[in-house]
This record gives structure tokens, sequence and C-alpha cells, in this order.
């Protein structure tokens, strides 16, 4: 199947790359020159055959919003739009009645996989048609990780479902990561009784119920640097946590994990946290605790 793509930063780099290697042609367009096989959105139009397929894997927000903008211009009626970036759900429907407007259909792709996505596969879940999503078929068989379909891609529903199913699983994915990153410290309080805490992690990769891809990629990170030392305890947000965290709130849904990694990663960006002043100051008043002066 031709395909064309829009935005060949890493990730969809990676992904053109594996779709190439499956035998699928794939025409590119990028803002920076070195990573395009086109020079503009036309170009990119007429190096397809009709109907077209473009995949769109640009930073989520303005600059997809203003990518779907310009293929509504560009493209015809028949052909098909895939946003793969993490746009927030909420906006697939105005892309896709945009879109409707001149003929063109559309479908959201949340895409998990990463940097690594293009050796191990991706795993996908789709909003759209029916239609839409058969067609695309010979693309995300390509792209997923081999095995049981199922298990690696799912069409969740109709637009809108694949952004939102990628939001709930990275708002799974903060949880995750925040369990094991407590069980890290705690373990490295302990440096007579647990010398080694690389081991431990290391140790857990099979047979234990906390066995997953994130532990193997944990483990990685303390063989590269197993004091963690050549980096800053500084952790940004994509936003999707934060989407996750203002559904459980829109439809009175308790996400304890999910809402304290969230604010776990806030803490991370403090020097010093006021609340923990506060809470050294009552500690002194209620108590008569001792407190540490402000240098």
């Amino acid at each position: 199947m031709d395909l064309g793509m829009v935005g060949l930063g890493r990730m969809g780099h990676n992904m053109a790359e594996r779709l190439r290697a499956g035998g699928h042609r794939v025409v590119g367009y990028d803002l920076s020159p070195e990573n395009r096989d086109v020079d503009t959105l036309e170009a990119l139009r007429d190096a397809l055959p009709a109907p077209r397929a473009v995949w769109v894997m640009v930073p989520a927000g303005a600059p997809t919003q203003a990518t779907v903008a310009q293929l509504a211009e560009v493209l015809e009626p028949g052909d098909l739009v895939i946003d793969g970036g993490n746009s927030r759900f909420t906006q697939d429907r105005p892309n896709a009645e945009l879109l409707a407007e001149k003929g063109i259909d559309y479908v959201d792709v949340g895409v998990s996989g990463g940097v690594w996505g293009r050796a191990e596969g991706y795993a996908m879940m789709a909003g759209g048609s029916d239609e839409a999503i058969a067609r695309l078929l010979p693309v995300l068989d390509t792209l997923r990780p081999e095995g049981p379909r199922e298990e690696s891609f799912v069409h969740a529903g109709p637009v809108g479902s694949g952004h939102y199913t990628k939001m709930v699983h990275n708002g799974i994915e903060y949880a995750i990561m925040q369990a094991y990153a407590e069980g890290y410290e705690l373990l490295t309080t302990q440096d007579e009784l647990v010398p080694d805490v690389s081991a431990v992690f290391k140790a857990w990769q099979r047979g234990t119920v906390v066995r997953s891809w994130l532990l193997e990629l944990m483990v990685r990170a303390l063989e590269e640097d197993p004091e963690l030392d050549a980096i800053e305890g500084y952790a940004e947000d994509s936003g999707e946590g934060r989407w996750t965290v203002e559904e459980g709130i829109r439809n009175a849904v308790p996400l304890h994990t999910i809402a304290a990694s969230l604010f776990a990663r806030f803490e991370s960006r403090q020097e010093e946290s006021q609340a923990m002043k506060a809470i050294a100051a009552l500690r002194q008043q209620f108590g008569g605790h001792a407190v540490k002066p402000a240098d």
C-alpha cells in the first residue's frame, strides 16, 4: 500500500522504515528538508495514487490541527487522513467534521511503542468507521508486532476512541512507572541490606507478577547508570496523564494512583516545595518538631 507520512521525527521515521521494510511505499513530508522526500503537501498528494492515505505524526495541539486543515485543502474526495500522534480525543471529531466537508475520511490511531517500535513493533488503538479501518489494515498489520492481531491492535470504536484509549493507556503507564520508581528509592535506602539494587530489579524480570517491558527498561537504565547520577530527578508530562485525571473527575471515577503519579511529576520540578515548607511549619507548631533552617 502507498502511504503519505507527514512528520518524520524520530518516531515517524521509525514507522516509515518499518513500513518500507514491509513492502509499502512511503512518501514523506517534513518541515526539515533533510527528513522529507517531497517539498510540499501538494507534491506529497501528487506522488500518491488516489484514493490516498496520509498518516500525520506531528506534535499534538495546534501543529496537528494546522496540518489537518492544510490537508483538507490539498487532498481530494475519497482520501483518508490518519492522526497517529498524541492528540487529545476531543479534537478528533472537529478534525473528522472538517475533512468530511471535503469528502475525506478520518481515523485516529493511538500508537504505543516509542523508539523501540521499529524493532519491536507498535501496539495501536484505532477510532473510525469500519470501512476506513479495513482499508488501513495492511498498514496496521505491518506496523504491529508479530502474533495475534487482537493482542496488539484494537478497533476501539468511532472517531475519538483511538486517542481516548491511548490516553488511558498513558495514564496507567504513569502509575506503573511511579510504583517502580518508589520501590527503587526505598531499596536504595538499604545499602547494607540490599547492596545491589540493579540486581534485584533484574531478578524480577521472569516469573514475578510485576514483570513488564517497563521493568526491562528500568533494568536497562540501571545497567547503564546504576546510581542514576547522570540525570536529574525532573520528569515532564506529555499531557495525557493530565487528560486522564480530568476525565476521571468529569466521570466521577476515582483515579488514585494515576493522579498521585501525575502530582509526583509536578513535585519533581520544584527546587523547593512550598507544600513541604507548610508541612514542616505545621509539625513544628503542633508538635514542636525540629525544622531545617533555610540557607
